[in-house]
């Protein structure tokens, strides 16, 4: 309560109102969790992983840390001879939780906004199997889910998560071939038509199961396990004589790379996978490029 003059004299009181903001978070791991919230299990897992490394090596709490300790600890992983990949994905991550923080009015100031993250090699187009190889992948294995597992990352571009997290009710008929729509990254929904090839693998597997029941299911009968996955994916590629070490997504990258190679638009492309951005989509257009200036000079 206060008092203003009144013009016919004296002092007439005023009631003031003051604005509490409620506490967001009331310490550094909680801030975390609420960070991590709605995140898919594999980013909170690696997420967390990275906060709680970052946090020991600086021993101080999250507002007391400055952009000084920031560079010293990104000095520190790059000197114990990470990847810089490994490098960029651990303070990348750091960073999101600083602007969280900041953004939520827990940290006074995002200390990490001005940090340069190290600069990568694009190596996009290391990461692209060619189509026969992928071909060769699903066309030597054996096991009826693995094959399905194989055809389905590959036809919808899907993310290993995706493909764990679906249902039978996300898979819907459509004429003779059917469509699957999952719940992606960024909490975007997106349907992929599938080649009848591909639903006639996946109807095959699907038996007495129900709507709600998992379409890659584990022996325990739940969902299969990204890593379990990822061990399919690198097996079938030893099978197929690929040196390289293929991951799940790596199926991504050559749906992309071979649909714009046959003529699909990038629009599209980029509707399938579900970037948020066409210039996400066009990397692969400079990761295997259809002419170059060499080929006008003379040889």
């Amino acid at each position: 309560m206060h008092s203003h003059e009144n013009p016919a004299g004296g002092l007439v009181p005023v009631a003031t109102t003051t604005l509490v903001v409620p506490q967001q978070a009331d310490s550094d791991q909680h801030l975390i969790e609420l960070w991590l919230h709605g995140r898919s299990r594999h980013t909170q897992r690696a997420y967390r992983k990275d906060a709680g490394r970052f946090l020991e090596a600086v021993e101080k709490p999250l507002h007391r840390i400055t952009l000084g300790d920031l560079q010293k600890y990104a000095g520190q992983l790059i000197e114990s001879g990470l990847q810089l990949s490994s490098v960029y994905r651990m303070m990348s991550a750091v960073k999101s939780l600083f602007a969280f923080g900041h953004r939520l009015g827990y940290l006074p100031f995002d200390v990490a906004r001005p940090l340069r993250l190290p600069a990568l090699r694009d190596a996009l187009a290391e990461r692209i199997l060619d189509e026969t190889d992928v071909l060769r992948m699903i066309a030597l294995e054996g096991m009826p889910r693995n094959k399905a597992i194989l055809m389905t990352l590959y036809a919808g571009g899907f993310r290993v998560a995706e493909l764990c997290s679906l249902k039978w009710n996300d898979l819907q008929n459509r004429d003779k071939s059917g469509q699957i729509t999952v719940f992606g990254k960024g909490g975007k929904t997106r349907t992929v038509l599938m080649p009848q090839s591909v639903w006639n693998a996946l109807q095959s597997l699907r038996n007495e199961a129900r709507d709600g029941d998992p379409v890659f299911r584990s022996r325990k009968g739940g969902h299969l396990d990204e890593s379990q996955v990822w061990r399919i994916v690198r097996k079938a590629s030893k099978r197929a004589g690929i040196e390289k070490e293929v991951s799940c997504h790596w199926l991504r990258h050559a749906h992309a790379s071979h649909a714009l190679d046959r003529g699909a638009p990038i629009h599209l492309v980029q509707a399938t996978l579900g970037h948020s951005s066409i210039s996400t989509t066009g990397k692969y257009l400079h990761a295997r490029p259809t002419d170059s200036s060499s080929s006008y000079l003379l040889f």
